[in-house]
């Protein structure tokens, strides 16, 4: 069997290291500078030649982590790397996965074509935005899911009349999935925007009142829509508002809007570097997921097991 080699950009370093330990092979070493000019460069300093190469990198702003791991994956395949995973736990672009309006960009089928072009045999990724743009990939996709780590801990809380929110319409079937593990209800927030990021109006479809409510979603970027659904919810009667995201953008004002709201705690997975601490953020590595999916792609296993 071919020899694991894992790589990984400046912008998850940290998880890749924890990826790294558990799976039990250092992290390859790695040259990334960048020029005066801003320009980068990218080198493998060990050898890859016949190895199972994976390049761990989430594509969060700044478009320096993109193009990095596009330089990773076009570096292993010029040194002979037999197979190229790109391991990315936060997939960018995903919001933009169709044309809701004319003359718009599908930027998550171009980071496909971006992928695919610099030489990627595979990808392995968590809870995508819409679980159809593994559709834009001519490539096998395995497609963790975040109940893994968050449904045991969820558990633990032992919460009575809980009930699982969608802070919007597109998210229901996310919170569907929680509900089903809990044989609870499910509530929908009903939200219409004037323009990204800002919500005209809110309200929500179901009964919260004296129920322990959890939103659910994939991400949480400025937490506006996370905060407004919370505060109407507990006007609603609900006896606390938590909030399950898997990945953490938080950009803007997202610590003051999370930190003022009356959201109890936010779970949010370490597919993103926590740029802030913060009282009401909770921290779930998917270190050892990411691990372990590394260990059954590589010996040919099902990754099925690893969902609930």
């Amino acid at each position: 069997m071919s020899t694991v080699k894992i790589f990984a950009g400046k912008g998850t370093l940290n998880l890749a290291e924890k990826i790294a330990k558990i799976y039990d092979s250092p992290l390859g070493s790695i040259t990334s500078q960048k020029f005066s000019d801003g320009e980068l460069h990218v080198s493998l300093n060990e050898s890859v030649r016949g190895c199972d190469v994976f390049l761990i990198q989430s594509t969060n702003p700044p478009s320096d982590n993109l193009f990095e791991l596009l330089l990773m994956i076009d570096a292993a395949k010029r040194a002979s790397a037999k197979y190229i995973t790109v391991v990315i736990p936060y997939f960018g672009y995903a919001r933009q996965d169709r044309k809701d309006k004319p003359r718009v960009s599908i930027g998550a089928k171009l980071m496909a074509n971006l992928l695919t072009a610099a030489g990627a045999h595979r990808l392995m990724t968590m809870d995508l935005h819409a679980g159809q743009i593994q559709g834009f990939f001519d490539l096998p996709v395995d497609h963790l899911d975040g109940t893994a780590i968050f449904v045991p801990y969820l558990r633990n809380l032992n919460l009575p009349e809980l009930v699982f929110a969608a802070p919007d319409v597109g998210g229901s079937a996310r919170a569907r999935t929680y509900a089903k593990f809990f044989e609870a209800e499910m509530v929908i927030c009903d939200k219409h925007r004037k323009r990204a990021n800002e919500i005209a109006s809110m309200q929500v479809i179901g009964d919260v009142k004296d129920k322990n409510v959890v939103l659910v979603d994939d991400m949480i970027d400025t937490a506006g829509t996370i905060s407004k659904a919370a505060a109407i919810i507990m006007e609603k009667g609900a006896l606390s508002v938590r909030a399950v995201c898997t990945h953490g953008v938080l950009s803007g004002k997202a610590y003051e809007n999370i930190e003022s709201s009356v959201l109890e705690e936010v779970l949010i997975a370490d597919t993103i570097p926590v740029r802030h601490e913060s009282s009401k953020i909770k921290v779930l590595t998917v270190a050892d997921l990411f691990a372990k999916g590394i260990r059954r792609i590589h010996s040919h296993e099902s990754i099925s097991e690893l969902f609930i």
